[in-house]
């Protein structure tokens, strides 16, 4: 089961398409159905039932972006969270081998939202993370054996229009 996190950034991104499909995308594409569908001939009018494939894609987008935004619970940043690592945090963490990455723990919402640094709050990697402080180490269990990384800083996005 996944789980309803989602980030204040996030949240809004959602909101964002959701807005876009059924305000824009979908009007434009319905008027491209319903000139296609004036043409005549339906079943061999590649127009319509492209357009009418595209305006199946969006609806069922905007059904699913309609019940999750209602399951997703918004985490902000709290001072509780300063110096460890919780949701939304950006974390610094190095392996053995030197490599070094920077990710940020999001729901799985934001995973596809083209940010590679992105990972899952599911994800073993975040879940071996949660708690941590910096210098601590801890052990993620990949199909390639265990591996072992160590933190190197932690860091929140604050609202912008807080004192925090």
């Amino acid at each position: 089961m996944k789980s309803n996190l989602i980030t204040r950034t996030g949240h809004d991104q959602l909101v964002a398409e959701l807005q876009h499909l059924w305000h824009e995308e979908r009007p434009e594409i319905t008027k491209k159905v319903n000139w296609a569908a004036s043409l005549g001939d339906r079943s061999e009018n590649a127009d319509y039932q492209y357009n009418k494939q595209i305006l199946r894609k969006i609806d069922r987008r905007v059904r699913y972006l309609g019940k999750r935004l209602e399951e997703l619970r918004i985490i902000d940043f709290s001072p509780e969270q300063e110096g460890k690592v919780y949701f939304g945090a950006w974390v610094e963490i190095e392996n053995d081998l030197g490599e070094q990455k920077t990710v940020r723990i999001v729901g799985v919402d934001e995973i596809y939202d083209h940010h590679p640094q992105n990972i899952s709050i599911d994800s073993p990697m975040a879940r071996a993370m949660l708690s941590k402080q910096v210098d601590d180490e801890f052990e993620v269990i990949t199909p390639l054996g265990k591996k072992n990384w160590y933190i190197n800083a932690i860091r929140y996005e604050k609202p912008e229009n807080s004192s925090i």
